[in-house]
């Protein structure tokens, strides 16, 4: 039973029920068939997480350790072995056995689809005779075609069963087994959550430049030069690379230097460097700074021959030069070990790369921070790349070409300025004038140039050596020039661990001062040395050499800037770390002043010395960094100096001497890059005390500055841990993973101190959770999209073992035997989509303050589990995984609130340490039950419960942070998911049932619930063994027992019988079903839930609990363990709920087509049958929003999957059981399936709805649809018999498929490449077969396992219905045969109920048949001509079905071929000569009279082709093709059926020319028909009297009363069957016709046409129709309120066409009507270019005159149309009726225009010679007709002379004056034109030229006096309404227009003066000789003036 709810109540069946025992079930219920099921999909129920070690990565080929000889301290032991050890990772065994779908498209066959097929153009069989006309029907004969191929074995299945057996093999063959695999994938957001695999810990490295030195070249080449070269970032003002050296002298140069370098080695030679980039701005420059040999001189004088000399003047200065040379040799051989500075130069890296990469932008990098690869989208295998070595992420460095920077600038060093600080003031310069400032001297003859390459890490360099000088892989032959690794020095702070041993030191000497000191000191250097000791021998080789000498050396010597007394430096010393440093190790600085010239008395000595300083390394135990200022020692180092720093040494005998008192007068800074020593205080604190704990430290302990006792150490460390937190970031970061090992340990291992256990595992717990915190709340660091911390999350997968304790095992860590080790290339890491989250705070009760608590859930949780910390723990031998647990129900406070808000991180914890235990216990094969102690199991079931809690708390209290509580929800479920693996499974599903059940009792809102719900439950069931713990393999026999009767599986093998009632309830959701399948059963219930809702927010609740169903049944069905077939049934099995759920869905989710569109007609149309218009409108769970069309299909998806895979015998005993209403549902159901899944063509989306296969059925389904609104009885039957549900979808298919059509070019259509569409369409025509063949399988089982003669309530009707829904949508060619073939053995099995009960349908399959005949794919064709031929043969069977299946065919012939623009009648003809050859060869019924029938009815559907051949020639040309139409309309007067088809066809044709009146008018006739037709049948008084009824509606009507007794007898079976010829069926015309003419804006003939219809709703008492007819009346009465004078009806024109090229339509002349405002050029240009198409342009005239045409003078070869524009034409007593607008434009038969002309031949002359013809029109029929011309059938013509023609032109200007006048709303500028036509003084052939041409003079002739006096009264009209006209003017005019209005009015009184005299002439004695003999009255002729006058002249007379 469903439950209905009312939203915001939780349904009663919403609680999880008891789960069963399931290890229970697996010891001792399984039977062997279910183990080896079992075995099938993996290891189970033996899965275990596996523990494996990995090797880890290392880039280099050898680890970086310290040197081996040392004892190294415990820390520095700790930190080298987390640098070195494998990774620890626990991981699935076996997940990867989906099978793959990249290759379908090689498997797929492709489908063919007629809608993408092109017809074959050259097909036209028809013949033409000689005259090139077409023949005509009698005379083809079908039998000169050649038939199609004939289908095998048509007649040849005697038994039914033996067809269906055949049909049944033909559908299996070559059928896809995996229907998803032809499905889209989901969308990334609706995927099962995933938690990304994070990325493995690797060694931070920024984006890589490659820097090569090619050449450094100056115009004179006389000494060596040598290059150093660093990034700096100007805008943090840092230099942040280390030096990187490099020399580029030729071999002599180097010879000169020889005696001064020992040797040299290989790493020393390289010139590319990698330098690497993390944060990069626009700022970062590469300076290269050139130094030389030291000689005498400032820097300038030894620039000045570089300045001046050129090599190109060799002979001028050839002695110059050769004098430098020598000279610079002895300065080589004397000085050279020291350097002088030179120059230095600069470049832009960031504008060097962006112009090489096509400029594009660079954001600020996200490569600190830890934000790695895991915030990528997708889920494919990560490449195993170094994360941030490429500058991939912002530049397109496929496109970074290799750019050469040629330097042609160089800048002389100053010896001034050479420090950092001077550096970036000249960059700053140079950024801010591009060009260099007058003040930086610059070295102009040099031209250096630099090849800059940025390499893209795919390939990784060869031979290239890290910092350290180790050599990275891959390595080269030996011989190669390496490549040296530069060290950055990040600008900001980088946020990732250490992960390499690294411990170098850079020591930066900047500044000396020796003002004061004697004179000696000038050019002075600094020798710079490591000591271990005090004594010479303890200097150590750790300084890394430069260029061209040793890797490492022991003293370097900084560069001398010459005479100067405070130098300034700029040198970098690198120093490799011993690993272990004593008190002893300093560095030492020796100052020299240097002789630059050798003088006599010196012999061989350089160097004077000046002085000594010192700097220690170590200072109480911590690493000396930072900057200093130094005193020096002058003569000698004082003793034991080393132990003490230079400033604070004690006072020494002899005193030591030192500059200045003692004061600091060396500047220099030191910086550590180490990975060993924290430089933080915390940490370092933190770091001895452990390690004092581990043992061995001999007490008191020294920390910095204190020392502490052993009493105090408890405390100290306490106080140590909890200042763990406030220790900065970064150090926290990078020394993360040492940090947490170290608490771990503490957590777990008592320490004894002084004799006395210290427990610290809660404060130590509480500092894990506040780092956690930290780092989770940093803006810094990067989250994953559950909102994990990707450090954390990397330390869980990777790094954290369980910590071990004395008691196991000492120091060595996990004995390696334990687990499984991998090679490293399985460490690749798999990463998802992850979205950084903010983080959210919660304030959640306080656990420990249990009264104070309002949660009383929680107070009942934690009731039993608050214990005293004097109860401590699980006793001595307590494990890891125990100790955590039990930390986190007993934390209290913020502690337990970050605890629970950050659960994933202890949830990993938890399942990463008893994965190792369960490791540890396999070796002692413990059962799983007893793993784990149930004091664990306890607090597992209370943190599960408290996490629920903590979820539901802020579900109902704390909205805001639902996102907070979904992420805390997703690591709950997939904690209990990796706990299904450890665990007791039944234990765990009772953790899943109280987290359901708590869940739900919280009054949250139902869909957040379900949301939630939902989501957990979708973790749980990607378990990969989740089909086993949902126990899909059990029997009906090895079902355990359960307090009610177990439901059975069905039983695959053995086709066993089913009990009867348990087949019905396979399909139920029951209790049973829930318990034994635990997980499915919720999900189904989740599912159940969301479908049922009716409250806000259920659409993406649905959505996601479709998602989930969906995204299953994928994974099973591309799961390779799950292929076999009895595997798949029983999984089908699992989900036979889903269908009951699914069905019931149906009858009650919202199929109102809210599917968007016009709803305009929405008043007009019943209730439809809604599943049906919304599955057509393609969305057919409307509830599931406008965009859910895919979550639909997703849904019903599912469904196919699991009719398709569950055994056949066990859906056929549901259906045979089932109600008829359920059935029926069912077959709504799939109906629905068959237009979702519909192909939707290649060729493009929106050609979908032109498609002739829906275009067929529009108009039809139109009218029914609106004749089906009054039900009466027959209505009912109609209902019954399927009249709607087939034919409603039509309607909507406009407006669907814009619909549809719109989303798939949206989401698929955008920038896919041809071959992309293709494979789109190959697998999307695949899925549209299967998913058919599926239904038809489905159809098949139903109505094979239906006992047909009880034909249970019209099932085969219901079959029929779905069949042709079928035939109705984009069918393949593969499943249209076997779809032929199911009709065929319908028809065969079950033909007589077919054509007696489904006479409806039959007709429908029939129209079905003949458009599949005409098919331009063959096999089509001949399925269909197959098919057709049987129907008949069984109709004829009973004798009175064929004649009707004869009407039937007849029908659907003439429907099809009248509206189908793209008909193929070629191949229509050749499969009625295939029909013909199936009777001619059908050998048992040529003793019959069939075959004779067979051949008639095919003559007679000739014919019908024929006239559609000739439409085909007229379809550019409307008005033939509706003549056409017409006539062979009327060719079927005596077949009401076949006329009334043609009437609607032409109605059709008219509607998509947009004429909707002429439509409306085929509609008006189509009723008059069926009125005759009902008026003989039956005598009602509200029926119509046949056509006369609608005279009022138009006159034409009547020639539908040609129906007579004597032709129609309507009791003869087979004619006026079609479902029009019913009350409702002419009410339905009636109402359509009526919308018709309100579209075309007759509004007055809707008054009509419900005049006709009102009295039939009134006899139906159809109450609810009449007032929405009565709404319609409104309407249409208020639009001519509104509308009435502004509408436009027709134009119309007089076309008449003269040339024997016209054939028929020679010399007749047509009436056309035309749209509104229709110019001449219009229609001349249509009839124009068409009739130049047919005759070609030269052979076609446009006549432009409108007189009448001599065909003598015509060109014979030519063909001439001549066009004129004709007005309607009324007598004079018709205008006393036709009043308004609209009676003068209806009902119109009379046409009239006028010719001018003169005596002369010429049409235009002066006044009084202008004549004027008037031509009188008549057409057949009246206007609006059926069609938009009219033939002429008479012309009446008649003379206007030139008096007569001036009373005209006067009258008609009068009556404009009068209108411009008497406006309601006047209108100045009409009225301004009116006047200035005239009264304006200057209007040619003005009223002032009139009247002097005819009323100057009397006219001679007497006929002409009355026309005279006529014209005197006209004018004296004329000047009475001109002065009204001024006299308005004058109150309409602006200021402005006051001259204007005078100038009027001065015209207007020289107009009335000058046409005085004429008009007030006495004209009585004039007329006397004429009237006297006519008058009899006394007053003789002085009447004669006020007669006219009263009359005032409103027409002429003729």
């Amino acid at each position: 039973e469903r439950v209905f709810h009312v939203p915001g109540k939780h349904p009663q069946s919403y609680d999880a029920l008891e789960p069963l025992d399931l290890e229970e079930v697996l010891m001792t219920q399984l039977n062997s068939g279910d183990a080896e099921l079992m075995q099938e999909l993996g290891d189970f129920p033996d899965d275990n997480l596996e523990v494996e070690l990995v090797e880890r990565e290392c880039r280099t080929v050898r680890h970086s350790v310290p040197e081996q000889e040392v004892e190294l301290d415990p820390h520095v032991r700790d930190c080298v072995q987390s640098y070195t050890q494998p990774w620890l990772v626990v991981r699935r065994s076996g997940w990867s056995v989906y099978s793959d779908r990249s290759g379908l498209q090689k498997v797929l066959l492709k489908q063919t689809f007629e809608s993408d097929v092109v017809p074959d153009k050259q097909e036209h069989q028809v013949t033409l005779d000689d005259s090139g006309r077409t023949l005509t029907s009698s005379d083809f004969d079908l039998r000169v075609l050649q038939p199609d191929v004939r289908v095998e074995g048509l007649l040849c299945f005697s038994n039914p069963d033996d067809l269906d057996r055949h049909n049944q093999e033909a559908r299996q063959a070559n059928r896809h087994p995996e229907l998803f695999a032809l499905y889209p994938p989901a969308d990334e957001e609706d995927a099962v959550e995933i938690r990304p695999i994070p990325d493995c810990p690797k060694e931070h490295s920024g984006r890589r430049i490659l820097i090569r030195c090619q050449a450094i070249k100056f115009e004179i080449d006389i000494e060596p030069m040598f290059a150093t070269m660093a990034l700096y970032d100007l805008k943090e003002k840092k230099k942040i690379s280390e030096n990187f050296y490099c020399d580029l002298n030729s071999d002599q140069m180097k010879v000169s230097l020889k005696s001064h370098i020992p040797h040299t080695d290989v790493s020393t030679l390289a010139k590319s460097a990698i330098f690497s980039i993390t944060n990069t701005s626009q700022d970062i420059y590469l300076v290269i700074k050139i130094e030389k040999v030291l000689q005498q001189g400032e820097i300038s004088d030894c620039a000045e021959p570089y300045m001046v000399m050129r090599e190109s003047d060799t002979t001028k200065n050839k002695d110059k030069l050769d004098k430098l040379r020598s000279q610079a040799e002895v300065f080589c051989s004397r000085l050279g070990r020291y350097r002088m500075p030179f120059a230095w130069a600069m470049v832009n890296i960031m504008s060097v790369i962006n112009t090489a990469t096509l400029e594009r932008d660079m954001p600020d990098s996200e490569a600190l921070n830890g934000k790695s690869n895991m915030e990528k989208k997708g889920n494919l295998p990560r490449r195993n790349s170094e994360r941030f070595n490429s500058i991939e992420d912002q530049y397109n460095l496929t496109a970074f070409k290799p750019a050469t920077i040629t330097i042609s600038t160089f800048c002389k060093q100053e010896g001034d300025r050479l420090s950092d600080e001077d550096l970036f003031k000249f960059l700053a310069d140079i950024k801010r004038s591009s060009t260099l400032q007058r003040r930086i001297k610059t070295i102009t003859g040099a031209c250096p140039s630099l090849y800059l390459e940025a390499s893209v890490q795919k390939d990784p360099f060869r031979c290239c050596l890290s910092p350290e000088l180790i050599p990275v892989k891959p390595v080269t032959e030996k011989n190669q020039r390496p490549l040296k690794e530069v060290l950055e020095f990040p600008s900001k702070e980088v946020f990732v661990p250490h992960n390499i041993y690294r411990n170098l030191l850079y020591v930066y000497p900047q500044r000396l001062n020796f003002v004061n000191r004697l004179a000696s000191a000038r050019n002075i250097t600094i020798k710079i040395q490591f000591m271990s000791g005090e004594e010479q021998e303890s200097c150590l080789p750790v300084i890394f050499g430069k260029s061209s000498g040793p890797e490492f050396v022991q003293e370097v010597y900084t560069p001398i800037t010459y005479h100067n007394k405070s130098p300034d430096f700029y040198e970098e010393v690198k120093i490799q770390l011993p690993a272990r440093v004593t008190e002893r190790y300093h560095l030492l600085f020796t100052f020299y002043h240097i002789s630059c010239q050798q003088k006599q008395n010196q012999g061989g000595a350089n160097e004077t010395l000046i002085g000594y300083s010192w700097l220690p390394i170590i200072n109480n135990d911590r690493l000396q960094t930072g900057q200093y200022c130094l005193p020096v020692a002058l003569d000698r180092l004082p003793v034991n100096y080393s132990l003490h720093s230079p400033e604070k040494i004690p006072n020494q005998v002899p005193p030591v001497r030192w500059m200045e008192n003692h004061k600091g007068v060396f500047n220099l800074e030191v910086q550590a890059v180490s990975s060993i020593h924290t430089q933080d205080n915390h940490l370092e604190r933190f770091f001895t005390l452990c390690h004092a704990l581990e043992g061995r430290a001999s007490f008191p302990i020294r920390v910095r500055d204190e020392k502490i006792p052993e009493n105090k150490l408890e405390h100290e460390l306490k106080l140590s841990i909890i200042s763990l937190s406030s220790s900065g970031l970064e150090p926290l970061v990078l020394f993360l993973h040492q940090v947490l090992d170290k608490l771990f340990r503490l957590i777990l291992q008592p320490m004894v101190i002084a004799g006395q256990t210290a427990n610290l595992a809660q404060i130590a717990f509480e500092s894990v959770v506040s780092i956690v915190n930290s780092l989770h709340n940093s803006q810094e660091l990067a989250k994953d999209q559950q909102g994990r911390n990707c450090l954390l999350a990397t330390y869980l997968y990777f790094v954290f073992r369980l910590p071990y304790t004395h008691r196991t095992g000492g120091h060595q860590l996990h004995p390696e035997g334990r687990y499984n080790t991998m090679g490293r290339s399985s460490a690749t890491s798999v990463g998802s989509k992850l979205l950084q989250s903010r983080v959210l705070s919660s304030s959640n009760p306080d656990i420990h303050d249990i009264q104070a608590t309002a949660d009383a859930e929680v107070k009942g949780i934690m009731g039993s589990k608050v214990r005293c910390w004097s109860l401590w723990g699980y006793g001595a031998g307590s494990q890891f995984h125990e100790e955590v647990a039990l930390q986190m129900v007993v934390s209290t406070g913020v502690c337990r609130e970050n605890a629970y808000k950050y659960a994933w991180f202890f949830f990993e914890l938890l399942v990463k340490s008893m994965a190792q235990h369960v490791s540890q216990l396999e070796k002692q094969s413990i059962p799983r039950r007893s793993r784990f102690s149930d004091r664990f199991k306890d607090d597992i079931t209370t943190i599960v419960s408290v996490v629920t809690a903590e979820i539901g708390t802020i579900l109902v209290k704390q909205q805001k942070e639902l996102e907070q509580a979904e992420k805390v929800n997703i690591s709950l479920a997939f904690f209990l998911y990796d706990l299904l693996s450890l665990m007791d499974r039944g234990f765990v599903f009772q953790l899943v049932k109280n987290y359901c059940n708590q869940m739900s009792a919280k009054s949250t809102s139902l869909p957040t619930m379900i949301t939630m719900r939902l989501e957990f439950l979708r973790v749980l069931c990607s378990h990969e063994h989740y089909l086993n713990l949902s126990l899909f393999f059990l029997h009906p026999t090895s079902a355990p027992a359960s307090p009610c009767p177990s439901i059975s599986s069905q039983n695959s093998g053995s086709g066993c019988s089913f009990q009867e009632n348990k087949v019905a309830s396979m399909f139920d959701l029951s209790q049973d079903f829930k318990q034994q399948h635990y997980l499915t059963g919720l999900l189904l219930t989740e599912l159940n839930a969301a479908l049922d809702m009716e409250s806000e927010g259920y659409i993406s609740v649905q959505r996601k609990a479709i998602n989930a169903i969906y995204s299953l049944l994928c994974a099973h069905d591309l799961d390779l363990r799950c292929s076999r077939p009895e595997v798949r049934s029983k999984i089908a099995a699992l989900y036979l709920p889903l269908v009951g759920i699914i069905i019931d869905s149906l009858s009650h989710l919202d199929f109102t087509g809210k599917s968007g569109g016009p709803e305009d007609e929405a008043d007009s149309v019943t209730p439809i049958n809604q599943s049906v218009a919304m599955a057509i409108a393609g969305n057919p769970f409307s509830t599931l929003g406008r965009n859910s069309l895919k979550t639909s299909r997703n849904l019903l998806v599912c469904f196919l999957w699991v009719m398709k895979n569950a055994e056949q015998s066990l859906i056929q005993k549901w259906t045979v059981d089932m109600p008829s209403s359920q059935l029926g549902r069912l077959l709504e159901l799939l109906t629905i399936c068959i237009s979702c899944f519909e192909y939707r063509g290649k060729q493009s989306s929106d050609k979908v709805s032109t498609q002739a296969l829906q275009k067929s059925q529009q108009a039809k389904a139109r009218l029914e649809e609106a004749l089906l609104g009054g039900m009466g009885a027959r209505g009912e039957m109609m209902k019954r018999v399927g009249g709607t549900d087939r034919t409603i979808g039509q309607r909507e298919n406009l407006r669907w498929r814009k619909d549809l059509t719109q989303w798939r070019q949206t989401n698929d259509r955008q920038d896919k490449t041809k071959a992309e569409l293709d494979q789109e369409a190959l697998i999307s025509g695949n899925l549209a077969t299967e998913a058919n063949l599926i239904i038809l399988d489905m159809l098949e089982t139903i109505i094979q396992g239906v006992p047909v003669v009880d034909s249970k309530d019209g099932v085969l009707g219901g079959v029929l219905r779905v069949l042709l829904h079928c035939l109705t949508c984009n069918q393949s060619t593969t499943f249209l045969s076997h779809c032929f073939g199911t009709l065929r053995s319908l028809v065969v099995k079950y033909g007589d109920l077919l054509f007696e009960e489904e006479a409806e349908q039959c007709a429908d399959l029939c129209q079905k048949m003949l458009q599949y005949c005409s098919s331009c794919v063959d096999s089509n064709r001949s399925q269909a001509c197959a098919t057709l031929y049987l129907i008949m043969r069984y109709s004829y069977s009973s004798a009175s079905n064929f004649s009707r299946v004869k009407m039937q065919v007849t029908m659907s012939l003439a429907s099809l071929v009248g509206k189908s623009s793209d008909f193929h009648e070629e191949y229509l003809r050749r499969s009625l000569r295939t029909i013909l050859s199936y009777a001619e060869e059908d050998t048992e019924m040529q003793a019959t009279q069939f075959p004779s029938q067979v051949d008639e009815l095919l003559r007679n559907l000739n014919s019908i082709l024929s006239d559609t051949v000739k439409m085909r020639e007229f379809q550019e040309d409307p008005e033939m093709l509706m003549d056409l139409m017409y006539r062979i309309a009327k060719g079927y007067q005596t077949s009401p059926d076949l006329r009334l088809t043609w009437l609607q066809n032409m109605a059709e044709k008219h509607k998509t020319r947009k004429c909707f009146t002429e439509a409306a008018m085929c509609l008006v006739h189509a009723a008059a028909l069926v009125a005759e037709y009902l008026s003989m049948l039956e005598d009602h008084k509200y029926l119509p009297v046949g056509s006369v009824t609608f005279q009022n509606v138009s006159s034409n009507v009547l020639e539908e009363s040609a129906v007579s007794d004597d032709i129609l007898s309507p009791d003869e079976d087979g004619v006026c069957s079609a479902r029009y010829f019913t009350e409702n069926g002419l009410v339905g015309l009636l109402e359509l016709a009526a919308e018709l003419f309100s579209n075309g804006g007759l509004y007055e003939i809707v008054n009509e046409v419900y005049k006709i219809i009102l009295p039939i709703l009134e006899a139906h008492r159809d109450f609810r129709k009449l007032a929405s007819t009565h709404e319609k009346l409104q309407k249409a009465f208020e639009n001519i309120n509104q509308k009435g004078h502004k509408r436009m009806f027709g134009t119309y024109f007089r076309v008449g066409f003269y040339g024997a090229k016209f054939g028929d339509l020679d010399e007749r002349e047509f009436i056309y009507k035309e749209p509104g405002i229709t110019h001449l050029p219009e229609i001349s240009h249509r009839l124009e270019s068409f009739y130049s198409q047919c005759f070609g342009g030269d052979a076609l005239e446009i006549i432009k005159d409108s007189i009448p045409v001599d065909k003598n003078k015509l060109n014979p070869n030519k063909a001439y149309i001549q066009i004129t524009f004709v007005e309607p034409y009324f007598d004079d007593y018709e205008l006393k009726d036709r009043l308004t607008n609209f009676e003068k434009n209806f009902n119109l038969r009379r046409f009239m225009y006028t010719t001018p002309f003169t005596k002369s031949g010429r049409p235009r002359g002066e006044l009084n010679e202008q004549y004027k013809r008037k031509t009188i029109l008549t057409t057949m029929h009246a206007f609006p007709y059926i069609k938009t011309r009219l033939n002429v059938i008479q012309k009446e013509e008649f003379d206007l002379t030139p008096i007569e023609v001036a009373i005209e032109d006067m009258q008609k200007k009068t009556r404009e004056l009068a209108v411009a006048t008497h406006r309601e709303q006047p209108d100045a500028k009409m009225l301004q034109m009116v006047l200035q036509g005239s009264v304006g003084a200057t209007v040619n052939q003005g009223p002032l030229e009139v009247a002097q041409v005819f009323l100057n003079e009397i006219p001679e002739d007497p006929k002409l006096f009355r026309h005279h006096n006529k014209l005197r009264l006209c004018f004296k009209e004329f000047i009475l309404r001109c002065g009204e006209a001024v006299e308005k003017n004058k109150h309409l005019i602006t200021p402005d227009q006051k001259e204007y209005q005078q100038e009027l009015k001065k015209n207007y009184n020289r107009l009335r003066e000058s046409l005085r005299p004429m008009l007030e002439r006495k004209i009585p004695d004039l007329y006397k000789s004429i009237v006297k003999p006519r008058t009899e009255n006394s007053q003789g002729l002085s009447d004669l003036e006020p007669i006219p006058e009263t009359t005032r002249c409103t027409s002429h007379t003729s």
